[in-house]
């Protein structure tokens, strides 16, 4: 019988429906304990994870069974990928599964960093009554710039048009001809990266951490932002560089942003502590993609994925 071991959370009836008959270890609390991960991995076929498990180097090497992994996400930077095709091992990502989680994330945060009128209660139940200093912005005729154009970035491409925006985009890995740029919905411009930033109301990123853009939002990135500007990162945290934010944030320059994503998750008391009080900055713990939606088809997904791998692979 094969096993499957699961170390992050999953949506459990996913894992009784489509793994039934699996010998089936479930415990979220494993991407924590990497020793003890690594242990019961010696006799898994499986191996279903987030994206705190790190599975590359020693993780790896103890799992000398294991014929596939799944990924209850899209981002693969966690998985030591050559390694996994190199050895035979399939890695099966959850693709499109949390798309329209990400996109509405991106949308509902950029409309309430514009409208700032949101974090009044205590104002107003004192009498306070602050109208003329919470004369937010909206969104429609605002300009959302993407930095990547994959699927996740057409759905917020999608919610973003249907609410007024204009689009462009940076990709260079999608062709001038490819259809993605006239979407029924209207026209995504395409722009080069420096021009996308200049002009971009509200930039929201959606490539993944590579060599390439790590950093690529860095302190002068930001500075040719237009003042007032909203950025949202919900891709990966290295893409930006968080102290650089907070010092537009604080500096005026930046009207907003949103971080989901860190260069380490999860965020400690010490790296946080230059993000405390900043003003204008919403933070959350790498949510974007998971709502309960989500959380069942990513689950349904995956499961499925590697079941049709066990008994068909």
């Amino acid at each position: 019988m094969p096993k499957v071991v699961i170390s992050e959370f999953m949506d459990e009836a996913a894992i009784a429906a489509d793994l039934a008959g699996f010998d089936t270890l479930y415990d979220p609390g494993l991407a924590d304990r990497p020793d003890a991960l690594a242990a019961v991995l010696g006799d898994a076929d499986a191996l279903i994870v987030r994206n705190r498990t790190q599975v590359r180097g020693p993780l790896l090497a103890a799992a000398a069974r294991l014929r596939v992994v799944g990924r209850l996400g899209v981002g693969l930077d966690n998985i030591d990928v050559p390694v996994c095709e190199a050895r035979g091992i399939a890695v099966y990502p959850a693709t499109g599964a949390n798309d329209g989680a990400v996109a509405e994330y991106v949308v509902a945060t950029a409309m309430l960093l514009l409208r700032g009128a949101y974090g009044a209660s205590a104002a107003v139940a004192s009498g306070a009554w602050p109208r003329n200093a919470l004369m937010g912005r909206e969104i429609a005729g605002k300009r959302l710039g993407l930095v990547g154009f994959g699927s996740i970035a057409r759905e917020t491409a999608r919610r973003a048009a249907a609410l007024g925006m204009a689009l462009a985009a940076h990709d260079p890995f999608v062709a001038d001809a490819d259809p993605a740029w006239t979407p029924a919905y209207g026209p995504v411009q395409r722009r080069d990266l420096t021009t996308l930033i200049a002009e971009s109301d509200v930039l929201s990123l959606h490539v993944p951490l590579t060599a390439e853009t790590r950093g690529l939002i860095d302190a002068a990135a930001l500075a040719r932002m237009p003042a007032g500007a909203v950025l949202i990162n919900a891709a990966r945290g290295g893409v930006a560089d968080a102290a650089a934010v907070a010092a537009a944030l604080r500096s005026g320059h930046l009207g907003g942003a949103a971080l989901d994503v860190f260069d380490r998750e999860p965020l400690d008391a010490a790296a946080g502590a230059a993000l405390a009080g900043v003003p204008n900055l919403i933070l959350t713990p790498h949510i974007a993609g998971v709502t309960q939606e989500s959380n069942v088809r990513v689950s349904a997904v995956i499961a499925a994925a590697v079941r049709r791998h066990l008994t068909q692979g």
